[in-house]
């Protein structure tokens, strides 16, 4: 008897199963836009599917039925979630004056709703305080935070800490990143002011053991450790060169206001330029002759802290803006927000659309009018286009929405929201019956 009754319900199970309808193939469908993905070289209009927070297929002419919430994002651009390869955001210490407290933003806050989806904190931590960075800020935020470890073991912080030779170890540091090698994706090392080569020494010892890249802010101008032995000799290839665009330490050839020959052969033997605006880091009078003679830079960031986001960098779309007046394509400044800082840091699992990747998404709108875009001297370039986020998606759900894109008029009916949780990170609460929404 306990025989039969388990083989009627199998047979009840599978009857049911045969009958029932399959549910719609993918989570969240964006429709109608321009997509580009630099590193699956697309760069058209078509539709994107995003299910279990993975991309699950990029094509033209795909169903809105076939997904439980579908959008229209027709004339609007859709990229990989940008990546700011250059900001700070070791923030809540209480640390004054101090990359490793006051000055550092706090990346939610900053992020989603310019687009980006991945940040790499450019050094405030060191290999002694990482740990205390990573369990207050990195494992708290939604942000993705990627970190540089800085070469000096207490990390980006005020006084002569950073000028501090003895604490600068290249060996610890890389113990402290193969400790770490999801999070720490390279080295830095900043703002030192001596003669000697020691902290950029020290840097290229750690990358070579943890095997992740070096990012140089080099500090002052010294005529003992000039910037073209650091750019032919003492880096590698696939090391960084951040603040191309300052003048602070002769990256101008000052007969053809282009690039120095060190950035030049720098770059022929890989090495890689960042932008790295920040508040004291960006020239016009450097940067419009470098573009004009086709030295462009390999990546966009921004160096966000609080003095930057207020002065003249603002935020990484204020950036990629400065870039597109300078005649760069949209494409390609969203190269150099996603594909290109992604190869830099050696994660090009981030930064692209291909099927199976994590499902971070920027739609992206182009705002047309008169536009003032200054820099680290207040001068000021006019353009007549500037980017605007309209929708950030992180892991598959949508994080910010300028413009309530995937809501419902608020007299519509409020209709099934059991599956809202599948793309939004927003789910609509069930109204109460008192509430004079009518439940359908």
């Amino acid at each position: 008897m306990k025989k039969l009754m388990a083989c009627s319900v199998v047979a009840l199970l599978t009857a049911a199963g045969a009958n029932a309808q399959p549910g719609p193939a993918y989570d969240l469908l964006l429709r109608g836009g321009h997509v580009i993905d630099a590193k699956n070289h697309i760069d058209a209009v078509m539709d994107v599917a995003i299910k279990d927070g993975k991309i699950a297929r990029v094509a033209a002419g795909l169903k809105a039925a076939d997904a439980v919430k579908a959008i229209d994002v027709r004339g609007l651009y859709v990229t990989p979630g940008l990546i700011d390869l250059h900001t700070h955001n070791y923030f809540g210490t209480g640390e004054k004056n101090s990359y490793a407290g006051d000055l550092s933003v706090v990346p939610d806050g900053f992020t989603f709703r310019t687009g980006v989806t991945t940040v790499v904190d450019a050094g405030c931590a060191g290999w002694r305080n990482f740990e205390d960075f990573k369990d207050k800020v990195i494992d708290r935020s939604k942000t993705r935070i990627l970190a540089m470890l800085n070469i000096v073991g207490k990390g980006m912080r005020s006084g002569n800490i950073q000028q501090d030779m003895t604490d600068m170890d290249g060996e610890e540091t890389a113990k402290m990143a193969l400790r770490y090698p999801k999070v720490i994706v390279g080295i830095k090392t900043a703002h030192f002011n001596g003669p000697e080569w020691l902290p950029v020494e020290q840097a290229v010892i750690a990358g070579i053991k943890a095997n992740i890249p070096v990012m140089v802010d080099f500090g002052a101008d010294r005529p003992t450790r000039p910037l073209y032995d650091l750019l032919t000799k003492k880096l590698r290839p696939g090391d960084i060169y951040t603040h191309m665009f300052s003048g602070l330490r002769q990256e101008q050839d000052p007969v053809t206001k282009g690039p120095q020959k060190g950035l030049i052969e720098g770059r022929a033997r890989g090495v890689y330029f960042d932008a790295g605006t920040g508040g004291g880091s960006f020239k016009w009078s450097l940067a419009v002759p470098f573009i004009q003679q086709g030295f462009k830079p390999d990546s966009l960031s921004t160096d966000l802290h609080v003095d930057s986001m207020n002065s003249s960098t603002k935020d990484l779309l204020n950036v990629a803006s400065k870039f597109m007046a300078m005649g760069l394509s949209v494409s390609e400044v969203v190269a150099e927000m996603t594909a290109h800082p992604a190869k830099e840091i050696r994660r090009e699992d981030l930064g692209n659309l291909s099927v199976g990747s994590v499902a971070d998404v920027a739609v992206l709108r182009v705002q047309k009018g008169k536009f003032g875009f200054t820099d680290m001297v207040n001068s000021r370039m006019d353009g007549n286009s500037k980017l605007v986020d309209e929708m950030t998606i992180k892991d598959g759900k949508i994080v910010y929405d300028l413009n309530g894109m995937e809501a419902l008029p608020w007299t519509a009916p409020q209709g099934d929201i059991s599956q809202d949780r599948r793309w939004t990170s927003w789910p609509r609460p069930k109204p109460r019956p008192d509430d004079g929404v009518k439940l359908h």
